[in-house]
């Protein structure tokens, strides 16, 4: 089957949802599927190559006109048709003939302008909220927001966007709802709350949940060397976006709270990710790093006391948590957005309220302080990332793909 994954970025340009679509395209290559992808060229340099897998590079006006991004390096898919990019994909679309179509994010918009797109079956995969929420996140004044309205939406677009974006791009994703809504053929949120949140029972739309993985051998208890960067000694591990929304204020403050004296009976604090947030004067003990390579995160999850990931806004279904349960590092997070999904409390996690550094401090305190909880945490953890492994999720895929191909064949 010759499969086109659409997504607006793919590696060397890193974060979850690019490593998501890297991973399912070697994983769907690898079943014998025929797998390109379609994503916007960036200055980040050639995209990394798969057997199996053909990477196209699309045009965009972001590349033409970068004054319309605030991060040109990040040149985001607009929530409507772009035309360089529409005319790459018709383009695309007449070489390859695809089976099937799936995208990740807004570049869909782009794809339902071709008019060959609307023979093709269509999987849409929602990592996000951008379906409803154009700022993608969901957040209101800090806070998880009711739901999208013009009362809510316009005040808070103008905030993330600006006065001259904002409105605009509030009203394109209202108004493409109706296109979307008649064009996909099925939904695949990563998580029962981004598909509640996504409002697509009250769209009448088809959907399921295919959840974001991790590829199958980080379950393996194999040996992982130790960074080098990191400190010696116990050690809590953060990765992710350094960002507010993410916690990582609260776990300094929770951090700060523990007693005892680093390197003696008090853990370092490792936390590697985009920086998103100022931070302040950090504390000895306390190590940020930016830009480490997969590897690496992976070594930090595998050797830490204790992974602490704290997210505060509704996280989709983060790589993160999945990883940390899969290399074994007894888990501290919230049940925030897909978390929900993922993690038991007292089972395969503990679970805390978002925000709040006092509860934080009192579950890492009795995490380090007692082995044996961490041990049965761990194990716990991983006999439940086990449905969310990378062979188990493409594997539904292919069957979303072959029932969706049958089905307009007959039609």
């Amino acid at each position: 089957m010759r499969v086109l994954l659409l997504a607006q970025f793919y590696p060397p340009v890193i974060g979850g949802e690019e490593r998501h679509v890297r991973n399912l395209a070697v994983a769907l290559a690898a079943r014998g599927h025929d797998v390109h992808v379609a994503t916007l060229a960036t200055d980040r340099g050639i995209p990394q190559a798969d057997p199996g897998v053909t990477v196209h590079l699309l045009d965009h006006v972001g590349a033409r006109v970068p004054a319309l991004y605030p991060t040109a390096d990040r040149p985001l898919a607009l929530p409507a048709p772009d035309p360089w990019t529409v005319r790459d994909l018709a383009r695309l679309a007449r070489d390859l003939r695809p089976d099937v179509a799936h995208s990740h994010n807004w570049l869909l918009n782009s794809w339902l302008a071709v008019p060959a797109a609307h023979r093709v079956p269509l999987v849409h995969s929602l990592h996000d909220y951008g379906h409803v929420c154009a700022t993608k996140r969901l957040v209101r004044d800090g806070a998880v927001c009711e739901g999208p309205s013009p009362r809510r939406c316009l005040p808070c677009t103008t905030d993330h966007y600006g006065a001259g974006r904002g409105p605009v791009i509030y009203s394109l994703v209202r108004g493409g709802l109706p296109v979307r809504r008649r064009a996909v053929d099925l939904y695949t949120p990563v998580s029962t709350f981004v598909g509640e949140a996504n409002r697509l029972d009250e769209q009448g739309v088809d959907w399921e949940v295919v959840p974001n993985f991790v590829p199958d051998d980080l379950t393996d208890e194999r040996p992982v060397p130790r960074d080098p960067a990191l400190p010696e000694g116990d050690y809590l591990f953060f990765a992710g976006d350094l960002s507010e929304q993410k916690g990582v204020r609260t776990l300094l403050e929770a951090w700060r709270s523990l007693p005892g004296t680093v390197g003696v009976d008090k853990p370092s604090l490792v936390m590697v990710g985009r920086p998103d947030a100022d931070l302040g004067t950090l504390p000895a003990g306390v190590l940020v790093e930016h830009g480490w390579a997969h590897e690496r995160v992976v070594s930090g999850f595998r050797h830490a006391c204790a992974a602490v990931l704290p997210s505060e806004w509704p996280d989709p279904c983060p790589t993160t948590v999945l990883e940390a349960m899969a290399l074994g590092a007894p888990l501290v997070t919230t049940q925030q957005g897909g978390i929900a999904d993922m993690v038991t409390d007292g089972e395969s996690a503990l679970v805390v309220p978002p925000g709040n550094p006092r509860a934080l401090a009192g579950a890492i305190s009795r995490l380090v302080g007692d082995e044996g909880l961490g041990d049965r945490l761990a194990s716990g953890a991983r006999r439940e990332v086990a449905r969310y492994r990378q062979g188990s999720v493409a594997d539904r895929l292919g069957e979303i793909y072959a029932d969706l191909v049958a089905r307009a064949s007959s039609d």
